[in-house]
């Protein structure tokens, strides 16, 4: 199922693409979120910790690969717009190309320094074994993890986001029942767990990637796109690269936090894994929507659609407030009812931290949300470089606080808490001046 957002209900369409991405993402978080559940509830505490530090780090990796995935995306979608479907599918194989050996090169990068890592994340002695059995095994699919976003990007940048829906939901099954089978059958402890997540990403992976080949002919490169072009790859490079690096400030703010957590001992970093994967499942949909708009938002800057830009903005903000607002509440008030999916009801303090964690941030959900509009935003119209100024903006003001907050008595962990709805609100601010100082000057033509 495809959709031109140039033409059409702007509402409507921007709803219908967004939703199997949203689906799409909460469907992924079962690859971890199986994990976490299974080793919580059976191999322990210290398990769930390395697991739900080991998460932490992944995240950062493949959100690399991620953003130059993203950034790819864009591009597509731009040329999409204005119908060049040459200058497309040449971009097509320049981006694989550029993007396959920098995943090749960041794999062999972090399995031969895979101990440093270790370190520089604080993790506690009694937990470092176990941590790098599971990433020496989680390791091996990141390329999978490439070629799954890779694809999944090239056709949600053409108005397909059904097909990578469908992949995803196949793999988050296989991952689960293989965690069954690895983790309680066979008894292979963090390794299994790890390894039916890796199994899962090759399956969603290559199967994707098998059937873009065969299922999209009107997409399919041929020998005379495969040829060196210093200007489009500059054009993909631009907006490939820069997104990369917001992606990757992003999420390394998030692991530098994830090393001042370690250090406040295994009660908190269990707590924090937990409470980390239901804010996830909170919050991904508007960033997956965020995702879905920057779509939008592309296709239409391609085709020099300037009123549908603004309209599509405008459905856009009202949509992620209210779910935003819908979402704080549930989370706000079930806090402690979510954290025992994850941890024993026993385990009292551990779901004492986690539901003090959840509270503060899921009060500001709005302005995680309001910020994912305006990552989507401006890398759709070529500004790649305003969304790495509010990542560090908002990352930069989260892990200072973060250190200062948590060292005062009287905040302790809840200061690290604090701290990321502040980096929301300010990196929201300026967003939105930035936003009017566009909508002043810009003239798109038509």
């Amino acid at each position: 199922m495809k959709y031109n957002l140039t033409e059409g209900s702007i509402t409507k369409n921007l709803l219908r693409f967004a939703f199997p991405l949203m689906v799409g993402n909460l469907l992924q978080q079962l690859y971890n979120v199986a994990d976490t559940l299974i080793v919580g509830r059976f191999l322990g505490a210290d398990a769930l910790a390395a697991v739900g530090s080991s998460y932490t780090l992944m995240v950062f990796l493949t959100s690399i690969l991620l953003g130059l995935c993203m950034g790819s995306s864009a591009f597509f979608s731009i040329q999409f717009g204005k119908k060049d479907f040459e200058k497309l599918k040449n971009s097509f194989f320049l981006s694989f190309v550029m993007i396959g050996i920098f995943t090749i090169a960041l794999n062999l990068l972090v399995f031969f320094n895979i101990d440093a890592i270790i370190r520089l994340l604080q993790i506690p002695p009694e937990i470092t074994q176990m941590m790098k059995e599971y990433l020496l095994v989680i390791f091996a699919g990141i390329f999978a993890t490439f070629l799954y976003n890779y694809f999944a990007n090239l056709l949600r940048a053409v108005g397909n986001s059904f097909v990578p829906l469908i992949f995803l939901a196949v793999s988050a099954i296989l991952n689960i029942i293989l965690d069954l089978v690895f983790v309680l059958s066979f008894r292979w402890g963090v390794a299994g767990a790890a390894a039916a997540t890796v199994i899962s990403q090759f399956v969603s992976g290559i199967g994707i990637m098998i059937y873009y080949f065969f299922w999209f002919p009107e997409l399919r490169i041929h020998r005379r796109h495969m040829r060196w072009s210093s200007e489009v790859l500059k054009e993909i490079t631009g907006l490939s690269f820069l997104t990369c690096i917001q992606q990757s400030i992003m999420n390394f703010g998030i692991l530098m936090v994830q090393g001042l957590v370690n250090s406040f001992g295994t009660t908190v970093m269990a707590a924090f894994a937990a409470a980390v994967k239901i804010d996830s499942f909170a919050y991904m949909p508007v960033q997956d929507f965020g995702n879905a708009f920057s779509t939008y938002i592309a296709q239409n800057y391609g085709a020099g659609k300037q009123d549908r830009i603004k309209k599509g903005i405008k459905s856009s903000v009202i949509f992620a407030f209210l779910f935003c607002i819908t979402v704080s509440l549930i989370v706000c008030i079930f806090a402690g009812p979510l954290m025992t999916i994850f941890i024993d009801p026993s385990q009292t303090e551990i779901i004492s931290v986690g539901v003090q964690y959840l509270r503060i941030e899921g009060t500001f959900y709005f302005g995680i949300g309001l910020l994912f509009l305006f990552y989507g935003f401006y890398r759709a119209i070529k500004k790649p470089g305003m969304s790495v100024v509010l990542t560090v903006i908002s990352l930069g003001t989260r892990v200072v606080l973060a250190y200062v907050l948590s060292a005062i008595p009287a905040f302790g962990v809840n200061g690290i808490w604090a701290a990321v709805p502040i980096g929301w609100i300010l990196a929201d601010l300026a967003g939105i001046w930035y936003y009017r100082k566009w909508n002043r000057t810009v003239k798109i033509k038509e």
